[in-house]
């Protein structure tokens, strides 16, 4: 028993501590954007004397933060119901269809997690320039479903060859189509899987900056994450309403680890076993 408490502690306390170090920048980040400037220019350490929400009023309204909101709830949930549509068949195609060159398809996709975005950018650029899609909601759209598209297959390709394959035959004998089964059987089975993917591209699309700059560079077209860096520029002399505008949006990706964490760790791990 003694050991056992031994062992409780020691995993216990850098637990902890990885806990206090993820908590405290989100703490101080809310304690700043209650404070005015002069009382942050005194003391930035010290608690704000009272829960002052005139900068996040400021961060809202004056810098157009609600824009950049819309724009992002627009894009991220178009490129998320993609990403499962697209994802899902083709993780059931890839997983309990038979065909030359799945393998390789698969074997494609998994190479396609280790290209950093970096490496396609350029070309990305010229082509939707090229196609028009610059500065447009589609083009955004489309640049995230073809960067989180590879990692989307390999999740849903993973949890559904795991369903047993007895399962698919028996809907065929049934005279369901491919489509049929799809629609049938592996949507509802796929549920779980689909709503931690979908989590996880849904922050994946909300924290990104570098596609977004990319793809929309006008200031009116601005997701929230980047509204956010400009504001570091224009408001460098005002740290509370960078830490405003910091703080919502950070406040959406709370809420969904809140609740949602069991099915973002369900997702982080999916694929790790089978059975």
């Amino acid at each position: 028993m003694r050991g056992l408490r031994l062992s409780r502690w020691v995993a216990a306390v850098p637990m902890a501590a990885l806990a206090l170090a993820t908590i405290y920048p989100l703490v101080f980040t809310a304690n700043v954007a209650m404070k005015t400037r002069h009382d942050y220019v005194l003391d930035r350490f010290s608690p704000a004397d009272s829960a002052n929400l005139d900068n996040v009023t400021t961060a809202w309204t004056n810098v157009g933060m609600d824009r950049y909101v819309i724009n992002s709830l627009v894009v991220v949930t178009s490129a998320v119901a993609l990403l499962l549509l697209f994802g899902s068949m083709a993780g059931f195609a890839l997983s309990h269809l038979r065909f030359r060159g799945s393998r390789a398809l698969f074997l494609g996709c998994l190479a396609a997690l280790f290209v950093p975005f970096q490496v396609i950018m350029v070309p990305l650029a010229r082509i939707m320039a090229d196609a028009q899609l610059m500065d447009t909601y589609a083009g955004l759209i489309l640049a995230y479903v073809a960067q989180f598209l590879p990692f989307t297959i390999f999740l849903m390709t993973s949890y559904y060859t795991a369903i047993p394959r007895e399962l698919v035959d028996a809907a065929r004998i049934d005279g369901n189509t491919p489509y049929g089964v799809y629609r049938r059987v592996m949507l509802p089975m796929g549920r779980p899987a689909l709503l931690s993917v979908g989590i996880l591209n849904a922050l994946f699309c909300w924290n990104d900056v570098i596609i977004s700059l990319l793809m929309m560079p006008s200031p009116e077209h601005r997701t929230l994450m980047v509204g956010v860096t400009s504001l570091r520029g224009q408001y460098s002399d005002d740290i509370p309403v960078f830490a405003s505008g910091v703080l919502i949006a950070a406040l959406p990706v709370l809420v969904l680890y809140v609740f949602f964490q069991r099915q973002i760790a369900d997702g982080v791990t999916a694929g790790s076993t089978k059975g």
